[in-house]
Parts: C-alpha cells; sequence; structure tokens
C-alpha cells in the first residue's frame, strides 16, 4: 500500500463512515462533514472514499436509490436493503454459510477473496406504512 501524506479531512471521512452503521452515500458524508470542514468538497469525498475502497479499508454495498452506499465495516456481514425507503442495514451472515452458496467444487479452481450476501425487500416501518 502507497504510503499517503497525512490528512485531516481524509482521516474525519474516514471516521465519519467507521462511527455510523446507516451505510451513506458520499453526499451524506459531504453533509455530516461540510460544518466542521467549510473548504471540503464533494469531490474530495468521493475521491477518499475510493481511494479507501480500493484499499479494502471499507466496501461498497452498491447503488441504492441512484447513490453508491459505503460500509466502514469490512468483516463479512451481509446487507438488507429497502426497497420502500432505501434504508440499508448490517445482517450477520457467517462466512462458512455464505461459502455454502456457491459450493467450492464449482468454482472451477478459483480462489475465492470475498462473497456479498445483500437481501432486497421491505423494512417493517415501510410494511407498518402500507
Amino acid at each position: 500500500m502507497k504510503t499517503r501524506k497525512h490528512s485531516r479531512k481524509r482521516e474525519a471521512i474516514l471516521q465519519n463512515l467507521r462511527a455510523t452503521t446507516a451505510h451513506p452515500s458520499a453526499d451524506r458524508v459531504f453533509q455530516d462533514l461540510r460544518g466542521e470542514y467549510p473548504d471540503l468538497s464533494l469531490a474530495t469525498v468521493y475521491r477518499n472514499l475510493l481511494l479507501f475502497k480500493e484499499e479494502g479499508v471499507i466496501q461498497s454495498v452498491g447503488t441504492v436509490s441512484g447513490q453508491e452506499r459505503f460500509d466502514g465495516q469490512t468483516t463479512p456481514h451481509g446487507h438488507f436493503v429497502c426497497r420502500g425507503c432505501g434504508d440499508v442495514s448490517d445482517i450477520q451472515v457467517s462466512p462458512d454459510k455464505l461459502a455454502m452458496v456457491v459450493p467450492i467444487d464449482q468454482m472451477g479452481g478459483c480462489q475465492i477473496d470475498r462473497i456479498d450476501c445483500t437481501v432486497y425487500g421491505i423494512c417493517p416501518n415501510c410494511l407498518k406504512a402500507g
């Protein structure tokens, strides 16, 4: 990994993401931090989130309601995405259960680095709202 110059903004972006379970978009991180860092740009947030993702420090949950969403937790787990409100929440799925999704003997000699599990549906709040 390339050594990077320490940046207060970069550290704030990472800490903001790690301090929440809301799986925010770059825009949400930008909104959260711009009061503390008035010269912060949305481009800086995007650039750093993509850098963190490349380095494996964070992960992308994918695109939800037109915006890429990010997760500061990189330990194996899954996600539930509500098709109603767009909320993303963690679900605990053990790695051995994820490995059963694709039997190793059917992988044709491939090395599996990661298996993602995302479940889509309607959350209890949206179900109550009708």
